[in-house]
C-alpha cells in the first residue's frame, strides 16, 4: 500500500471517534484533508458537527465538503482535535508545522478536550529531530531570533515557497532549524517559548493523547503513557 493509503486508514479510523453535535478541530496537511474529506462524507450521510479549521487551506476545504465552520470565540473548548504530525516519538511527543499551520495547530490543539494524531508509520521516531523543527517568528525579529537559535545549536534556514519567502497565515515567516536528534523536547520547548519574536513552534509535548497510524491495510493505536 502507499503512504496515501495508509493515510487514508487512519483517517477513517478517526471519523469513526466523531459523534453527532460535536466541535472538532481541524487540522492541517495531507492526512487531515483525507479526514476532512471523510468527515465530509459522513455529514452527507446525517452527522452533524462543527469545526475550526486550524488553516486558510482547511477552512477552504471544510466548506467544499460542507462541514459549518465556527470559531473558538464561539466554541473556546473543543471536543475533539484531529491532526497529522511530521514526527512522532515514544512519548507521543511530536513535531509539527511542515504545511506551515503550527500556530493555529497549537492553539486548537490547546483548546481541545482530547487530541488525537493520525499518521502514516514512517512518521514514527525513536528521537524527534531528524525532520527540521520549524519555528514562526515575526518578520522584524528575523535576525535576532535567527542569531538565537544558531547560538543554541541549530543550522536555521527560512521557509522558501516557489522563490519566495513563505508566509503563515498570520504573515509570520517560518525557520527550519536543525538541532539534530532532540535528547529533551521539554526543555528545547521552554528555551524556544522565552526567545523574544519566537510566536511558536512545532515542538508539540504532552499534548496528543492517541496516535492512529495507517500501515499494511490495518490500523494501531498508540496512546499516551
Amino acid at each position: 500500500m502507499s503512504a496515501d493509503d495508509d493515510k487514508r486508514l487512519a483517517a477513517q479510523a478517526a471519523v469513526d471517534l466523531v459523534t453527532d453535535g460535536m466541535v472538532l478541530g481541524l487540522g492541517t496537511g495531507s492526512t487531515a484533508v483525507f479526514f476532512i474529506e471523510l468527515l465530509g462524507k459522513r455529514m452527507e450521510a446525517g452527522l452533524k458537527v462543527k469545526g475550526v479549521p486550524t488553516s486558510d487551506a482547511s477552512a477552504q476545504l471544510a466548506r467544499k465538503v460542507g462541514i459549518p465552520l465556527v470559531t473558538l470565540e464561539e466554541h473556546p473548548v473543543l471536543d475533539l482535535d484531529i491532526d497529522g504530525a511530521d514526527e512522532v516519538d515514544p512519548a507521543l511527543n511530536l513535531i509539527k508545522g511542515g504545511g506551515g499551520a503550527l500556530l493555529h495547530e497549537k492553539i486548537v490543539a490547546a483548546a481541545s478536550k482530547q487530541v488525537v494524531i493520525i499518521v502514516d508509520e514512517k512518521k514514527l521516531v525513536e528521537r524527534l529531530g531528524k525532520f527540521k523543527l520549524p519555528v514562526e517568528v515575526i518578520p522584524f525579529a528575523r535576525g535576532s531570533v535567527e542569531k538565537t537559535l544558531q547560538d543554541m545549536g541549530a543550522t536555521v534556514a527560512i521557509r522558501m515557497k516557489d522563490g519566495n519567502i513563505f508566509h503563515t497565515d498570520e504573515n509570520n515567516i517560518i525557520l527550519d532549524c536543525d538541532f539534530g536528534l532532540i535528547d529533551d523536547c521539554c526543555s528545547l520547548s521552554q528555551k524556544l517559548n522565552g526567545v523574544p519574536g519566537v510566536v511558536e513552534h512545532g515542538l508539540f509535548v504532552n499534548l496528543a493523547e492517541r496516535v492512529i497510524i495507517g500501515a499494511n491495510n490495518q490500523t494501531k493505536i498508540l496512546k499516551k503513557p
